[in-house]
């Protein structure tokens, strides 16, 4: 008989062409697949060790699709919030999403991981940079890291999902 397996609900969230969806296939089968963009969601389980799995939701990102993140947040136990640290453009887009699902009440406390993905390319802001522009330091009422990576190369992937950060991120620290 096996122990049990902790199971915890991740939603992947961001702006479209973030690298949600690269990132999730990298994640669950090491390579690079090419994508289109995210219409509704994909899911996938992510098994860290034996005894503590994530189910993995990544919801699309574009405006038109934003309305509806709110509804796929039950039994939302940690939020991935991916940004694309390279398109300083869109910071200040990004930060409006991030505090927009902040606001719903089903996230309430619920714990948040930053991805700034794409550190692999020119002019990619620092994870401090991308601290500031999303204004992640007033988000007091709730735990927050934030990690650099980037999906299309494997950077960073492993650090952020292995060594705990994301239930380390949970409600329910193991």
């Amino acid at each position: 008989m096996t122990g049990c397996v902790k199971r915890f609900g991740v939603i992947l969230m961001g702006l479209d062409s973030a690298g949600k969806s690269t990132l999730l296939a990298k994640l669950l089968t090491g390579q690079v697949m090419e994508t289109s963009p995210t219409i509704g969601f994909n899911v996938g389980t992510l098994n860290l060790d034996k005894k503590t799995s994530l189910t993995v939701w990544d919801v699309g990102g574009q405006k038109h699709m934003r309305p509806n993140w709110r509804l796929y947040l039950d039994d939302c136990e940690a939020l991935i919030f991916v940004v694309d640290s390279s398109d300083q453009g869109r910071m200040a887009e990004a930060k409006a999403a991030l505090k927009k699902i902040l606001s719903e009440e089903k996230l309430r406390g619920v714990p948040v991981m930053v991805l700034a993905n794409k550190k692999d390319l020119p002019n990619s802001m620092t994870i401090r940079e991308v601290s500031t522009s999303l204004d992640l330091p007033s988000y007091t009422d709730r735990l927050w890291e934030i990690q650099a990576c980037s999906a299309l190369k494997g950077l960073g992937l492993q650090q952020a999902f292995t060594s705990g950060d994301v239930v380390r991120c949970s409600k329910a620290i193991i």
